[in-house]
């Protein structure tokens, strides 16, 4: 049995495992995810990609390792500006604290089929026509000048393609029942607004790919790292919403330092071809960036509200 078997049924076991224990045993009802719950489940979910990274170490190599470990930060990273718009639909549709773990659930399940589409159509794409990867590269730039100096993001749900499909083809109610998706009223099928939630948040990842799988593929063609780490890091995603959430306020520069990290990636592929700047120069820039903007951030934060109460 080849060692690219042995990874692929491993990583296959290991996450179908973690689904069921995770989505399907302790998260099975709708509640309220508290902060300690958030935080153990968040350490879990980066203790198995470390884990997995060292099993990755060991089969494959330093290079492999470090490509997954980049790929993963890249995620991640982009992950935390993903809350932001989360919080938005949530606040959007007003849908309590004790619903939003089922939409991230079905969120997370169609984000696994979706971006193993996309890492797929991205790699052939690139091999197929390498100049892609300078329109990629400079799409991410822009974008990360976007994000940068672009002021506050604002959603307007009822704008998506989706939700006005479905309000096209289905009959809506206008209040939540429960954490149902749909119901049946005087014997129609109808469907509720966790329904329409569940729609964008499911578009809106796909919008988000657009960024994090060239961003990766910039990292490694690697269909396995690149599926593996972007996997890893969707998978506890969910309770990192809920860890974060509560003090999102506290990561003013976060999202700078996203930004930036989107710029160098753009400027890694357009560079790609005259100078490839090694995996581990890549590796210590978003290691950095993400540090220096977190610590900042919280420096900043305490000196304010320090000011304030004087």
């Amino acid at each position: 049995m080849s060692t690219s078997v042995i990874l692929w049924g491993g990583f296959a076991v290991l996450i179908t495992a973690m689904l069921i224990l995770d989505l399907g045993v302790f998260n099975r009802k709708s509640h309220e995810v508290s902060f300690r719950e958030a935080l153990t489940w968040t350490l879990v979910w980066v203790g198995l990609a470390l884990s997995f990274n060292i099993g990755i170490l060991h089969f494959l190599g330093t290079t492999k390792a470090l490509e997954f470990l980049t790929g993963y930060l890249i995620e991640e990273s982009l992950s935390v500006d993903n809350l932001f718009v989360f919080i938005m639909i949530f606040s959007y549709f007003q849908v309590p604290r004790a619903y939003q773990p089922k939409i991230l659930k079905w969120g997370i399940i169609g984000a696994l089929i979706m971006r193993a589409i996309f890492i797929f159509i991205g790699i052939e794409l690139f091999d197929r026509f390498h100049w892609m990867i300078y329109l990629f590269g400079a799409l991410l730039i822009v974008t990360g000048i976007k994000m940068a100096f672009g002021g506050e993001e604002k959603i307007d749900p009822e704008k998506n393609l989706l939700v006005r499909l479905a309000r096209k083809f289905l009959p809506v109610t206008k209040k939540l029942h429960g954490d149902r998706f749909f119901i049946r009223r005087n014997g129609i099928l109808a469907a509720t607004p966790l329904f329409l939630t569940l729609l964008v948040v499911e578009s809106s990842d796909v919008i988000f790919a657009i960024d994090s799988i060239p961003a990766i593929l910039a990292v490694t063609r690697d269909p396995f790292i690149v599926y593996t780490s972007n996997i890893f890091a969707i998978m506890g995603l969910r309770s990192l919403f809920y860890l974060l959430s509560s003090v999102m306020e506290m990561f003013t520069h976060l999202k700078l330092g996203v930004s930036i990290i989107l710029a160098f990636i753009g400027l890694k592929m357009l560079l790609s071809s005259v100078y490839p700047i090694p995996i581990y120069f890549s590796l210590g820039v978003i290691v950095g960036v993400l540090t220096i903007t977190i610590i900042t951030s919280v420096v900043f934060d305490t000196k304010g509200k320090t000011s304030a109460k004087r």
